[in-house]
C-alpha cells in the first residue's frame, strides 16, 4: 500500500511540475504576440490619423478644382467675346488701311517721276563733288610732298655745309696729331696722348651716320664723303684705324658693347647685323684702344 501511495504521489508531482513547465512555456510565446499586437494597434491608429487628414486635403483640392474650373469657363467666355470684337475692329481697320493705301498708291504715281528725277540728280551732283575734292585732295597732296622734299634738301644742304666746315676744323686736329707723333719719335719712352685722335674719330663716326641718311644726290655730299675719307687716311698714317663694322654680321666672339638690340621681320631667322655704330672702334697700331659700342637688328 506504501508503495502504491508512494507512486500516486509521484504521479502527481510530476503532473503538477509538467503544467508549471507548459504555462510557462505559453506565456513567453504570447508575450511577444500580445506586443506585437499593441503596435499594431497603435501603427493602425496613426493610419486612421493620417488618412483623416489626406481625406481633408483632398476635399479641399476637389473645391478648388471646382473653383478653377469655373473660372476657366469665365476666361474663355471672356476670350471669345474679346476675339469677336476685336475681329470687328480689324475688318473696319483693314477697310480704312485699304483707302489710305489707294491714295497713297494714287499720290506716288503722280510723284515718281519727280522723285526718280530729283534722286538722279542728287547722285550726279554728289559724284561730280567727290570727284573735284578729290581732285583737290591729290593735288594739295603732291603740293604738300613736293614742300616737304624741298624742306629736307634744304636741311640736308645745310647740314653738308656745317659739316664741311667741322672737316675743315678736325684736319687742323689732325696736323697736331702729326705733330704729336713727330715728337714721340724724339722720345721714345713718353706714352702717346690718345684723346684728340679719339675726339676726331668720334666726329668722323656722327658724320659718317648723318650722310648715310641723306639723298645720294644732295648738293655737296660727294665732297664732303672726299673730306672724310681724306681725314680717315690721315688717321690712318699716324697709326690709327677706324675698323667699319656698319652692315656686318654680328657674332658673340666679337670685341664690342651692344647697347640694344632691335627685332626686323626683313631679316632672317637669328640673323643679326649692326645697324648702327654710336662709338666706334679705334686702333692704334694695331691694339684696340677704344671699344664700339653698337646697336643691332635681329631676325625673328
Amino acid at each position: 500500500m506504501k508503495i502504491i501511495a508512494f507512486a500516486i504521489f509521484l504521479f502527481s508531482a510530476f503532473g503538477s511540475f509538467a503544467q508549471n513547465i507548459a504555462k510557462e512555456d505559453l506565456e513567453k510565446e504570447i508575450k511577444p504576440l500580445i506586443q506585437k499586437v499593441n503596435s499594431l494597434q497603435s501603427e493602425n491608429s496613426k493610419l486612421k490619423s493620417e488618412i483623416g487628414t489626406l481625406n481633408s486635403k483632398l476635399s479641399n483640392a476637389n473645391k478648388s478644382i471646382d473653383s478653377l474650373r469655373t473660372k476657366t469657363q469665365d476666361n474663355s467666355n471672356a476670350i471669345t467675346q474679346t476675339a469677336n470684337q476685336l475681329g470687328i475692329q480689324i475688318k473696319e481697320t483693314g477697310d480704312k488701311n485699304e483707302g489710305k493705301i489707294t491714295q497713297v498708291s494714287e499720290s506716288l504715281s503722280k510723284n515718281s517721276l519727280y522723285g526718280i528725277i530729283g534722286v538722279l540728280s542728287a547722285i550726279l551732283l554728289s559724284g561730280l563733288l567727290y570727284w573735284l575734292l578729290r581732285k583737290r585732295q591729290q593735288t594739295d597732296k603732291t603740293d604738300f610732298i613736293d614742300q616737304l622734299s624741298k624742306t629736307k634738301s634744304s636741311i640736308e644742304e645745310s647740314l653738308v655745309k656745317e659739316f664741311g666746315k667741322q672737316t675743315e676744323l678736325m684736319d687742323s686736329q689732325v696736323q697736331l696729331i702729326e705733330q704729336q707723333k713727330a715728337t714721340l719719335q724724339t722720345m721714345p719712352s713718353a706714352e702717346p696722348d690718345h684723346s684728340l685722335a679719339l675726339k676726331v674719330a668720334s666726329e668722323i663716326n656722327l658724320i659718317e651716320r648723318n650722310i648715310a641718311l641723306m639723298d645720294s644726290k644732295t648738293k655737296g655730299l660727294k665732297q664732303l664723303q672726299a673730306s672724310v675719307g681724306k681725314l680717315k687716311d690721315n688717321l690712318s698714317a699716324n697709326g690709327y684705324e677706324m675698323p667699319d663694322l656698319l652692315g656686318k654680321q654680328f657674332h658673340q666672339g666679337m670685341k664690342v658693347i651692344v647697347t640694344s638690340t632691335i627685332p626686323d621681320e626683313n631679316l632672317d631667322k637669328d640673323s643679326e647685323v649692326i645697324t648702327k655704330v654710336l662709338i666706334p672702334q679705334v686702333n692704334y697700331n694695331d691694339k684696340m684702344i677704344q671699344t664700339a659700342q653698337i646697336e643691332t637688328s635681329k631676325g625673328y
